[in-house]
């Protein structure tokens, strides 16, 4: 009987060393200060609910800088640099189906969003680079399209730079907004 007991205490101890977390000096990165986020278009293409046959058209990963007071556009973000479009990795948008910017014909997959930040228009670039640190790597020889489009000045500033999108009679339009400025690109289905 001794023995039985003692080879259990002995199973009993070894399986709570196996059980110690093997891995307990790993470090996990702290959260970001620009946390990532993803928008769809339709905006509840990722919520629909049983019955629902709406699907994705378009969807946007990326991270969300924040203001902090900063002076953003001509300074932070430099007027006729290229700019990653939010913060860490490039910006990423995926296109579920064909779709039309500026007369041009888009495949279905996933493109870089890079942008070149003016005092009255964005350059706006699709470009098939992807999973890609910021804007450093950046190869102009890879864009798909370009296209100027106006910036709108807000009265408020916005804190987090955001994307969202409204529905177009025959696409939808892409609209990004940080600091005091909006900018919108119409995409065609």
């Amino acid at each position: 009987m001794k023995n039985i007991i003692l080879v259990v205490f002995a199973l009993l101890c070894f399986s709570a060393k196996a059980q110690e977390t093997p891995n307990a000096e790993l470090k996990f990165a702290p959260a970001d200060s620009s946390p990532a986020d993803i928008v769809y278009f339709p905006l509840n293409a990722a919520k629909v609910k049983a019955g629902d046959i709406t699907k994705p058209k378009i969807k946007v990963v990326y991270s969300r800088p924040q203001r902090k007071g900063r002076e953003i556009f001509g300074v932070l973000e430099q007027y006729g640099k290229v700019w990653r479009f939010g913060a860490n990795e490039s910006t990423e948008i995926r296109f579920f189906e064909k779709v039309t910017i500026s007369g041009k014909k888009i495949k279905a997959g996933t493109y870089s969003i890079f942008a070149i930040p003016n005092k009255d228009t964005f350059t706006i670039i699709l470009n098939t680079q992807t999973d890609r640190w910021g804007a450093f790597t950046y190869d102009e020889s890879k864009d798909v399209v370009r296209l100027n489009v106006p910036v709108k000045t807000l009265t408020k500033p916005v804190e987090y730079f955001s994307i969202t999108f409204t529905p177009l009679a025959t696409g939808a339009t892409l609209i990004a907004a940080w600091d005091k400025i909006q900018v919108e690109l119409p995409i065609g289905f």
